[in-house]
């Protein structure tokens, strides 16, 4: 039985509830409106809802509510209300939310966002009689012209550096699939992913399931508990003349491409891009056909409107006997360089169960994708991914890392970018790897050169070449990893030498 001191222990940890509550993000701009208001002793008991208007085209409502008169014992809970139906209650629990049509902080609905008179449901459980208290609520109305910033409430980690993750993974809320506590096969929640994704030593993963946004939901929720684990929103949108996935978008997308819906890959391109989205095409060199149905690529593509190929697919591999190259999309890939598209060469998993040995290929985190970002944020991280600061690591037990760069004349490169040329002459190219003792480096060149350096010794350890260029040609170099034995280890993206991309320009 309680005492009286446990009692009113507890009553103080009730009370403190509101503050404990978890935090979200909130929007970096002027709140779009602001309510406020004034609550005294005849407010004890009651509700009261306080009205604001929600305009045609808003996609995301987020609110801030803070209140004083703490130290007096005043409560305040918390709840909204729609034009149409009430949209949720976190009581004394958070002191912010958002809703949307996707994704909604626990404790509301998820749903489109009607226009019209909306509602924040203000319950007084308690306030003293001869007490008042002020309350402010800050509402950010986001349109649809507004980029998705990501679930975390800021950077996972802060800092310039090499992250590592997975941009291609399955749940249930698709084709995922692992086994239940009795040892059934089920539909895979999307935490056991997380799990094997944390149990992997990843940095983010994207959730990427076919044609889907219901796990947006629960990303949302399980964000704040994955608080070492950047979750991005994805999803592969398969069409019959190919997969691509989409990073970083939470609105609706159509896949239906040759319809009303989406008359032209084209057309989903661009509502891709106009949301901030980053597009990648997946596994382009399967055979398409009644095994897996359009998985290769085939579709009549403006290729300046895609951001990335996934050249190396765990279940490819997985399906080859652990073979890197047979079926990749390297020379997929390669064919777009060389017709001057500098897309970025991005790895993925594919993976459709969290069970399988995390040193299996197809498990989740084989391959790497590592990216040199400013932040574990998704906005760096998709913006290391746009300018090719990438390398995929087959052998991601290793955690290496690779520092390609050029130099010409004081000027110097790092992978991903262009180096322009006025004149012809040499540019010296540099590769730093850590952790690469019994390998050897090859450099690929588009002139159809295949240059292999001496054997790496060292756990880290500097290599250098020097190449003639010609100031009025194309070209591009990257670098593979090899074991001893000959097998691919890692890839990086190219130094482009005189692209005239829009990518490249100031």
């Amino acid at each position: 039985m309680l005492n009286r001191r446990s009692i009113a222990r507890l009553l103080i940890l009730l009370s403190t509830i509101w503050i404990c509550g978890p935090v979200h993000a909130l929007p970096h701009r002027v709140p779009d409106q602001v309510l406020t208001g004034t609550l005294t002793g005849a407010d004890h008991e009651t509700y009261r809802e306080v009205a604001f208007e929600v305009p045609a085209g808003t996609k995301r409502l987020t609110v801030d509510f803070a209140y004083t008169g703490r130290e007096d014992k005043t409560t305040i809970d918390l709840g909204l209300r729609d034009p149409d139906r009430f949209r949720g209650w976190s009581g004394g629990n958070k002191s912010q939310f958002t809703v949307s049509a996707s994704d909604s902080t626990p404790s509301y609905l998820s749903g489109p966002l009607p226009a019209g008179t909306w509602s924040l449901v203000l319950g007084v459980p308690n306030i003293r009689q001869a007490a008042t208290a002020a309350y402010t609520a800050k509402i950010w109305l986001d349109r649809a012209d507004v980029p998705f910033g990501g679930f975390s409430d800021g950077p996972i980690k802060t800092g310039a550096r090499w992250y590592r993750g997975d941009l291609h993974v399955h749940t249930g809320h698709s084709d995922g699939s692992c086994l239940s506590r009795e040892q059934k096969k089920i539909p895979c929640p999307v935490f056991r992913s997380l799990q094997t994704a944390v149990e992997a030593k990843l940095d983010f993963v994207a959730i990427t399931d076919h044609n889907a946004t219901s796990q947006f939901q629960a990303l949302r929720e399980l964000q704040p508990y994955f608080d070492d684990l950047l979750l991005i929103p994805g999803r592969e949108v398969t069409t019959f003349k190919g997969h691509a996935n989409l990073f970083g978008v939470v609105d609706p997308v159509e896949f239906q491409i040759g319809t009303s819906h989406a008359p032209t890959l084209s057309d989903t391109l661009s509502k891709a891009h106009g949301l901030g989205g980053l597009v990648a095409i997946n596994h382009p060199s399967l055979p398409s056909g009644e095994i897996c149905m359009g998985c290769g690529w085939t579709a009549q593509t403006p290729w300046a409107d895609i951001d990335a190929i996934e050249v190396i697919n765990g279940g490819t591999m997985r399906s080859a006997g652990g073979q890197a190259e047979v079926l990749s999309g390297i020379g997929f890939w390669q064919k777009q360089l060389d017709a001057g598209y500098p897309i970025t060469a991005i790895g993925g998993s594919d993976n459709h169960d969290p069970d399988r040995s995390v040193d299996e290929a197809g498990a989740i985190g084989q391959p790497v994708t590592a990216v040199f970002a400013q932040g574990l944020d998704q906005a760096n991280i998709l913006a290391a991914i746009r300018t090719g600061q990438v390398l995929i690591d087959l052998d991601p037990a290793r955690q290496r890392t690779l520092d390609f760069r050029a130099e010409r004349g004081g000027q110097v490169v790092p992978m991903g970018q262009n180096l322009s040329l006025s004149k012809n002459g040499s540019v010296r190219f540099s590769a730093n790897l850590t952790n690469g003792e019994g390998t050897r480096l090859e450099v690929i060149d588009s002139t159809g050169t295949v240059t292999v350096l001496t054997p790496l010794t060292k756990p880290i350890e500097e290599r250098w070449f020097t190449l003639k260029m010609d100031h009025q040609q194309r070209r591009w170099i990257r670098l593979n990893l090899r074991a001893a034995d000959g097998r691919l280890l890692m890839i990086s993206n190219p130094i482009y030498i005189n692209f005239k991309s829009p990518r490249f320009q100031p």
